[in-house]
């Protein structure tokens, strides 16, 4: 009988084995992937310093089926020494707080360069300088798998003459860019779409050129980072609490470890939990920490989570970016107070565009989804704002079948419940469905306004119309039959009419 062998994988190993979780899973897939994880590391550098994002992108073929993205853009900077890690060495990010961020998995960008080792087996390039900086640091980095340490091979200190702060990163990745293409032209268009303040140029694989300019100034303003909910925390959450906790009774110990809970609050709570005030933290029982964090799930006087750790979008700026892409008729937004599902505070965003040039007619309105300004194209019939969308009763909203309606559906939380790591659709919760739900019914009665004025306006050009048609001659017989010789002008109904001559008499054209 053979022994079972028993070893312990890294990060990278694990992610090396079942890279599919991370989105690369197919050629195509992995393309758009790799395409996107940068550019929202791109885009997440220049929105923490308040600059407006100034986004490079090329993508060109290396060779068979293996195509080179450049990418640069004009964020902060990241410090020379810090380069490796953060690009080369897996769950390594600056992202692990309670606050808004567009990932949480720190996978990205050194993902990306783990799908590009395994598949082309060449490293990546990568130039980065702080603000202020006089240097620039060249690294090209690989992964040791094994062990989840970034490899350098190349690292030098370039002069920065010409002042520049950000990011540059050239990556070389296998895949199918003719069938990743439009994902990748769509995953564009829709980023551009939420963020109208952001100039990204793009020059794809065939030479074409697409150059997308900010219309706003208005760069987001950041959520703070806060202090955690007590009902987002569990049993192991608690212990790693308790275990570099330096407060000496759990009534300080619940004021200064969690969110939104004074004195009087930790005072009742703990009365509830059967827990006295001055107990050492440090020498609480096992029962009593499970006590505690089932009591936690369960006690209604804890207020809601804070929300300044939460960015939305806004209305104003989600109006301008689709009126810059969509070019509709009509638009209108909607941002939901926030709320909470599981301790973990959330907001919900929602806009309708209707009419337009580019709004395709379609038996279901077409769905833009976003999840922390992320586009989210993959997976889109499992996703909450899908299935709201296919319960929704549109007649009653006087909406046509096969409407040029779009739809735009963002969700801010400080973690959005995705189904899975590959982050592109957002599971059922309820209370973010209920959300979803009301938002776009504030924003479906404002649509029933805007067609039924479409319509009223309809019906009343078609009467004008009809009166334009047959009034002239009313006028002629009406003349005629009065005995008098001019016909009175018809202008104030026909509207721009020639006006009638003292020449035109009864029987002129009339028989």
């Amino acid at each position: 009988m053979s022994k079972v062998e028993f070893k312990q994988l890294s990060p990278a190993d694990f992610f090396y084995r079942n890279r599919e979780l991370a989105g690369f899973d197919t050629p195509t897939k992995s393309l758009y992937t790799a395409f996107r994880e940068i550019l929202e590391n791109s885009l997440d550098g220049a929105e923490i310093g308040g600059i407006n994002p100034d986004i490079f992108i090329v993508i060109k073929k290396k060779s068979e089926d293996v195509y080179t993205i450049f990418i640069s853009d004009n964020g902060i900077g990241i410090p020379g020494k810090k380069v490796p890690n953060a690009l080369a060495k897996l769950l390594f990010g600056g992202k692990y707080v309670e606050r808004q961020s567009r990932g949480h998995f720190g996978l990205g960008a050194s993902m990306t360069v783990l799908y590009s080792q395994i598949t082309t087996n060449l490293p990546t390039r990568v130039l980065s300088c702080t603000r202020g900086s006089d240097e620039i640091d060249e690294y090209h980095l690989m992964i040791n798998i094994q062990r989840n340490e970034p490899i350098i091979r190349y690292h030098a200190k370039l002069p920065n003459k010409k002042k520049w702060h950000g990011v540059t990163v050239e990556v070389n990745i296998e895949g199918d860019y003719g069938r990743a293409h439009p994902k990748i032209l769509e995953y564009i268009k829709a980023t551009a779409m939420v963020a109208p303040y952001a100039n990204i140029t793009f020059i794809d694989a065939y030479g074409t050129l697409y150059k997308f300019n900010k219309v706003i100034d208005e760069v987001p303003k950041l959520g703070e980072p806060v202090l955690p909910h007590p009902r987002g925390v569990d049993t192991e959450k608690m212990l790693r609490l308790l275990r570099v906790a330096r407060q000496r009774s759990m009534n300080k110990f619940l004021q200064n470890n969690f969110q939104r809970i004074g004195e009087i609050t930790a005072k009742n709570f703990l009365k509830f939990v059967d827990i006295k005030p001055d107990k050492d933290p440090q020498k609480l029982e096992h029962d009593e920490i499970v006590r505690i964090v089932q009591g936690m799930n369960s006690f209604e006087d804890f207020l809601s989570p804070e929300t300044k750790c939460l960015s939305p979008i806004g209305e104003n700026v989600l109006t301008k970016g689709i009126m810059k892409e969509l070019e509709p008729d009509f638009v209108t937004a909607i941002t939901r107070r926030p709320q909470a599902y599981s301790g973990h505070p959330f907001v919900i965003e929602i806009a309708f565009a209707y009419g337009g040039k580019t709004i395709e007619r379609s038996s279901e309105p077409n769905l833009f989804r976003f999840a922390n300004r992320i586009p989210l194209l993959y997976d889109q019939y499992a996703d909450v704002s899908a299935k709201v969308i296919r319960t929704f009763n549109w007649r009653m909203y006087k909406v046509p079948d096969n409407a040029q309606l779009a739809i735009i559906t963002h969700v801010a939380s400080t973690k959005v419940p995705y189904r899975t790591a590959g982050k592109e659709s957002i599971s059922d919760r309820e209370e973010i469905e209920r959300e979803v739900r009301l938002a776009m019914q504030v924003c479906a009665r404002k649509l029933r306004v805007y067609l039924s004025r479409i319509d009223r306006e309809h019906r009343q050009a078609i009467r004008t119309s009809i009166f334009e048609k047959y009034v002239p001659y009313i006028a002629r017989f009406a003349t005629r039959l009065s005995g008098k010789k001019t016909i009175p002008s018809t202008d104030f109904v026909v509207g721009g009419g020639e006006a009638k001559t003292e020449d035109q008499k009864v029987n002129s054209g009339v028989k």
